[in-house]
C-alpha cells in the first residue's frame, strides 16, 4: 500500500542536508513524498551585494527544483514567509498554514525538526513548533518524525562545525535515534549530487573541507519518531 510522507522546513536545502536518505528510501519503496518549505531562503548568504534577497530568493528556488529532481520529489509547496522571520509568525498562524496541507496530503508520517532547532537556528525552532501543533490538530494518527544529530556526530566533526558556524547556538544534545540512516553507495551519491546542486549553499562548504570530508560529514541522518500518545516508537 502506498503511504505519503510529509516533509516541513524553513528554507531550501533543510531537507536536502537532514533527510535525504529518508526521502530516496520513501521513493524507493513508491510512497508520495510532499514537501513544504516556509521560506526561500532569500538571505542566506555573506555577501548581500551580490545576492541582493530577490535574487537569491530566485536562484535558492531553483537549485531547490534541481536538488528535488535528483532525490525523486515531486510535489512541493512554498508557504511563502521571509527569510529569518518565522519566529515573528505566531505559532497559531504558522500551525494553521501547516495543518491545512496536512489536512489536504493526509501523510502517514511528518518530516521536520525537533523543538531545538537542530542547528538552534530560530526559523527551524518555529517550524518544528508550527509542525509539532499541526500534526496534533490535524493527524495525531500519523507518525512524527524528528531530525536529531547522529551520535558523535559534534565530537568527530567539531572543528569544521565550528569553522563553518553549522550550530547557531550551543549544539543541540545528542539522544539515542530510533532511525538512524548511514548512507553509501547509490543514496550517498544521491544525496551528495542533490547538495551540490544547491550551490549557493554548499560551495564554500566543499571547497572548505574537500569532497570526500564533505561526503562523510553528511552520511549519516538520526530522527525521533514519536506518536499522537508522546511514546518515543521505531
Amino acid at each position: 500500500m502506498t503511504r505519503t510522507l510529509l516533509g516541513v522546513w524553513a528554507h531550501p536545502d533543510d531537507e536536502t542536508f537532514v533527510s535525504s536518505g529518508l526521502l530516496l528510501a520513501a521513493r524507493e519503496r513508491g510512497d508520495r513524498v510532499v514537501l513544504v518549505t516556509a521560506t526561500r531562503g532569500e538571505h542566506g548568504t555573506d555577501d548581500p551585494a551580490r545576492w541582493p534577497a530577490d535574487r537569491l530568493g530566485a536562484h535558492r528556488a531553483r537549485e531547490l527544483d534541481a536538488a528535488l529532481a535528483i532525490l525523486g520529489v515531486t510535489e512541493h509547496r512554498w508557504l511563502g514567509y521571509e527569510d529569518g522571520t518565522l519566529p515573528l509568525v505566531p505559532v497559531r498562524t504558522g500551525a494553521e498554514r501547516v495543518a491545512r496541507i496536512v489536512e489536504e496530503v493526509l501523510p502517514d508520517t511528518i518530516v521536520t525538526f525537533g523543538p531545538d532547532g537542530l542547528t538552534g537556528h530560530a526559523d527551524h525552532r518555529a517550524v518544528a513548533a508550527w509542525t509539532h501543533r499541526a500534526w496534533r490538530a490535524a493527524a495525531p494518527e500519523a507518525a512524527l518524525v524528528e531530525a536529531v544529530l547522529p551520535r558523535g556526530f559534534t565530537r568527530r566533526f567539531a572543528a569544521i562545525n565550528e569553522e563553518f558556524g553549522v550550530f547557531m547556538d550551543a549544539p543541540a544534545d545528542e539522544v539515542e535515534p530510533d532511525l538512524h540512516l548511514h548512507l553509501s553507495g547509490a543514496r550517498l551519491d544521491r544525496k551528495i549530487a542533490a547538495m551540490l546542486a544547491q550551490d549557493s549553499q554548499t560551495r564554500r562548504l566543499v571547497e572548505g573541507v574537500g569532497l570526500a570530508t564533505f561526503r562523510r560529514w553528511w552520511a549519516e541522518e538520526s530522527f525521533l519518531v514519536r506518536t499522537s500518545a508522546g511514546v518515543e516508537a521505531a
